[in-house]
């Protein structure tokens, strides 16, 4: 697993590319590329690493990823098991601002549209609010070709534009550069501790998964994440401990709390409550008030 430098293929009499994904699972690296991403999740559930923060995606949200923003929607594990019949669906509209586009975005009537792409290089995920609107755009896009397709996709721009409260996905202030090298050794402590985040993890165990001593590794993951080692594992597990809480499909809390690698709830409720700043409890009550809110 890399941080993989791909570009996305374009046609040669487009300047928007449109995707349909139906997988057994989203794409499993860490990725980025010159385009920007606009990803409507039909369906499908997970943990979306953006720079180096993490987020939980259900279906029916909408996520705006920046130009060479490294990121990666990491299905749940019950998507990779053998006999798994879970798929996803998710709509995916890509454009490189300097590309094929570019020459538009210099137009001085779309100077206003332009800045905000400029501002949003940290990505942000589109409100609750505005999602109806904005995958009726998408789709109106995704059904349409030519001059037709190009003004719906100025509609979608000054639509995502007008949007209220967005917060970024990744602060610009913390983005950090990865290289390739740099991204490859990343993207295998990811994944070691998404698969393993229910279990006791080491900081030996991380460190031997990119061969380097536990001082050394310890240097790299903070320079490289801005996270110590064991602040970015637990918000790991308070990630996937959001999502079985509010997903209903466990008796308690302190099941959710082993099941995602404590072995206290003493200590998962201290830690739950550093990171989201609610206890569990207000967790739940805040989400199932508004759901919007609710979501780390």
């Amino acid at each position: 697993m890399k941080v993989l430098q791909f570009t996305v293929p374009v046609a040669l009499d487009k300047s928007i590319i449109v995707q349909q994904d139906v997988l057994p699972y989203f794409y499993p690296h860490l990725h980025r590329h010159q385009e920007v991403q606009l990803s409507w999740i039909q369906q499908g559930e997970g943990t979306l690493v953006a720079d180096n923060n993490m987020h939980t995606f259900r279906s029916n949200e909408i996520f705006w990823l920046g130009a060479n923003q490294p990121h990666i929607f990491k299905s749940d594990p019950g998507y990779f098991l053998p006999r798994s019949r879970k798929k996803i669906m998710a709509l995916v509209i890509f454009f490189n601002p300097e590309g094929a586009l570019s020459a538009f975005f210099n137009l001085p009537e779309i100077k206003q549209l332009k800045n905000f792409i400029q501002q949003r290089q940290g990505g942000f995920k589109v409100p609750a609010s505005q999602t109806t609107a904005i995958s009726g755009q998408m789709l109106r896009i995704s059904n349409s070709t030519g001059v037709e397709q190009l003004m719906h996709f100025v509609e979608l721009l000054r639509l995502l534009a007008s949007c209220p409260d967005i917060t970024p996905l990744a602060s610009g202030s913390n983005k950090v550069t990865v290289s390739d090298h740099d991204g490859i050794r990343i993207g295998n402590i990811y994944n070691y501790i998404m698969q393993h985040y229910d279990k006791a993890i080491t900081l030996e165990d991380a460190a031997s998964q990119v061969h380097m001593t536990p001082h050394a590794f310890c240097r790299f993951f903070k320079k490289h994440t801005l996270h110590t080692f064991v602040s970015f594992l637990n918000e790991v597990r308070i990630n996937e401990a959001c999502k079985k809480l509010t997903d209903g499909n466990y008796d308690n809390i302190a099941t959710v709390a082993y099941t995602c690698g404590f072995n206290s709830i003493t200590n998962f409720n201290r830690v739950f409550k550093s990171v989201t700043g609610k206890s569990p409890s207000q967790y739940l009550n805040s989400y199932f008030e508004n759901p919007a809110l609710g979501n780390k």
